[in-house]
């Protein structure tokens, strides 16, 4: 009995790390030299093993730039798999939009090959966060075995100084690129990545198409600026952190705006008669939203990320 049962135990063993790899990423090419992949909706889980975020990347003649590794190294794995089979070129650069667990836990899979990693200064701060050994920990349990003990948190090769402007531009390849400062809005690590010769827009999680965004503890004012910036480049096309990508920047941002003002709005008017949190959420007529992907998970803690932000807004104008 118990060499059937060791037996049994180390065939689960083999299935569950043949199917924890087995995951096939199928690009999108959106125009002439840009690709992306396209999540689920909804918040990470292992039904969609943890593929809920976009990532892209750029074929240039002397290499790949990607953004975004999404949300567990065998996903990183998968994507340079599918990389491979467009084109033979490796992987130079990563640019990670912001450290959240859904766009980088798969750059250790793009360390593995050589790969450098850009990532905005601020960056640093966050990746040795408590929040985020904790979501580490959390993830560990809850999207097993897609992260694991062997997964590794990376940090960035090159921290991005924004001191001297908003727009930081590189070329390689041929292939002329500008990665915007956007610092401060969804996270304090906010960076979008636009391909000029294409004219796309890797906007990461300031954007959002089809789906209630994670607002959490971010500056919603800010982050409303730097929609408005997103449109002074007059991008074609526009890849979402989350969501299908835009062909109508304008149109389709507009669920992100009239949610974060609505959030403003509410919690900004409970803050101002002295309301109690919980009292002021019961109270909103959420309908409008409800229907999105997303909205059960993150609406309320949008709303008591933005009330807190509205209660600080309330004292600096005092």
């Amino acid at each position: 009995m118990c060499g059937l049962l060791l037996l049994a135990l180390a065939l689960f063993g083999v299935r569950t790390a043949v199917a924890a790899d087995d995951i096939t990423l199928r690009p999108i090419k959106i125009s002439p030299h840009v690709y992306y992949f396209q999540g689920t909706a909804g918040m990470a889980s292992v039904a969609n093993k943890g593929f809920m975020s976009n990532a892209g990347f750029v074929v240039t003649k002397d290499g790949v730039v990607v953004f975004d590794a999404l949300a567990t190294p065998v996903l990183g794995n998968a994507m340079l798999k599918a990389i491979k089979r467009i084109t033979p070129l490796p992987v130079k650069r990563v640019i990670i939009s912001h450290y959240h667990a859904d766009h980088f836990y798969g750059l250790q899979a793009f360390k593995a090959q050589g790969a450098e990693v850009w990532a905005h200064e601020n960056g640093r701060a966050a990746l040795n966060s408590d929040l985020t050994q904790e979501r580490l920990k959390q993830r560990r349990t809850d999207l097993a075995p897609w992260v694991n003990e062997k997964t590794q948190l990376i940090p960035a090769d090159r921290w991005l100084d924004f001191k001297d402007g908003k727009v930081m531009p590189f070329e390689m390849g041929g292939m002329h690129f500008r990665i915007i400062d956007s610092s401060g809005a969804h996270s304090a690590e906010d960076i979008m990545l636009y391909v000029e010769e294409d004219k796309v827009l890797f906007a990461g999680d300031l954007f959002f198409t089809g789906r209630i965004p994670f607002v959490g503890e971010a500056n919603s004012k800010v982050w409303l600026e730097a929609l408005d910036r997103m449109l002074e480049m007059k991008p074609a096309l526009v890849v979402p952190g989350h969501g299908k990508m835009s062909t109508q920047p304008m149109q389709d941002m507009q669920l992100t705006r009239d949610y974060l003002i609505f959030l403003r709005q509410k919690m900004g008017e409970a803050v101002a008669d002295m309301v109690p949190f919980e009292e002021a959420y019961a109270k909103v007529d959420w309908a409008r939203f409800a229907k999105y992907p997303a909205f059960e998970q993150a609406n309320r803690l949008n709303a008591y990320g933005t009330y807190i932000l509205m209660e600080k807004e309330s004292l600096e104008k005092r």
